[in-house]
């Protein structure tokens, strides 16, 4: 029992030295190609349509985010009103 609580108090900052590690070894891992990247060589109107995308992305994800937390509040307070229907007609307070 002695081992294993010696082991979870460490074990935070076993965690954050490895994390911390694979950080350090994975910048140069991805220096490769003159630091093109992915897409390849980017230029002003690359990286103006990738802020337009983003312009576009998040009132969309708001706006859809919202349509979904709408109808679950339609499914609770149906949920809700059936609920108090069914205990009013068994008799309850």
């Amino acid at each position: 029992m002695n081992k294993l609580r010696g082991v979870l108090r460490r074990l935070p900052a076993i965690v954050l030295l490895s994390v911390t590690a694979l950080l350090v070894v994975a910048a140069p891992a991805f220096a490769h190609d003159g630091g093109e990247g992915w897409w390849g060589e980017t230029d002003d109107r690359v990286v103006t349509n990738a802020g337009f995308v983003l312009i576009a992305f998040f009132p969309l994800f708001v706006f859809f985010a919202s349509l979904i937390q709408w109808q679950l509040e339609k499914r609770k307070d149906r949920r809700k009103a059936e609920a108090k229907r069914r205990a009013h007609a068994a008799g309850g307070w």
